[in-house]
């Protein structure tokens, strides 16, 4: 019996997906915690919440559903943005330590995942265990890129745009050394998602936050709202696009 494949095939509209997913999970999360003014204990365990119910949707999926799969996509930047502020702001640790705490749970998921499975291939997973350990990669790279993004403009004290265009310029990095060298195309996929964290992070931060602050003082909501308006785009032309591939 052929196994079926589970998760999305990576190319250019994974990555354009991706940062969308990511700014609107800074959004959201920002919304929750702070426009809401639930904290960031309350905003932990709603969007844990969120997270595994939509994950337990996707595992219990017997194909890829793409409106499965970015939607614990979303949840996993959502909760990687109070993860992130969790540490930061209720358990007072900072964004350094955050990011190092973070970044040792993913290397230490990814060396465990490599010793049961022999690889670390994101694409196709077949096999429900390797998924979950997919998911728990996932979930700590998206919450890594929250701290580190936060790292750039709270610590090194970048301005939101400029954060954003630096983790834009080491993506952009990354695209060129996977066309030109022979670099492992895993350890190229995962600083890339890793950073594309960041750069939705840092680029919803500049919609989000006070003029006076270096942002554009959209609002929360607005902006969630509109990353969503074009993420549902997003999902249905990868409907579209997953459908004329089985004709």
């Amino acid at each position: 019996m052929e196994k079926i494949n589970k998760v999305a095939e990576v190319g250019l509209l994974f990555w354009l997906m991706k940062i969308v997913a990511t700014t609107l999970g800074e959004t959201l999360g920002d919304y929750i915690a702070q426009t809401l003014h639930l904290g960031y204990t309350v905003g932990l365990i709603v969007t844990t919440i969120f997270f595994m119910l939509v994950l337990a949707v996707q595992l219990h999926a017997k194909k890829h559903i793409p409106v499965f799969y970015w939607l614990v996509i979303i949840a996993t930047t959502t909760l990687g943005t109070e993860i992130s502020d969790f540490i930061d702001r209720s358990l007072h640790l900072g964004y350094t330590i955050g990011s190092l705490l973070l970044f040792s749970g993913l290397v230490l998921t990814l060396l465990l995942w490599f010793k049961k499975f022999k690889s670390l291939e994101v694409y196709p997973i077949t096999n429900q265990n390797k998924e979950i350990y997919y998911w728990i990669a996932i979930l700590f790279s998206n919450s890594l890129g929250t701290a580190f993004g936060d790292y750039l403009s709270d610590v090194i004290g970048l301005s939101y745009l400029n954060g954003a265009l630096v983790t834009a310029a080491i993506i952009l990095i990354v695209v060129l050394l996977h066309y030109t060298t022979k670099i492992n195309h895993i350890v190229l996929f995962w600083i890339a998602f890793i950073f594309s964290r960041p750069f939705g992070a840092t680029f919803g931060d500049f919609l989000t936050k006070p003029i006076t602050k270096g942002g554009l003082d959209l609002g929360t909501l607005s902006a969630s709202v509109v990353s969503l308006i074009v993420m549902s785009l997003l999902i249905i032309r990868s409907h579209s696009n997953m459908y004329k591939k089985q004709l």
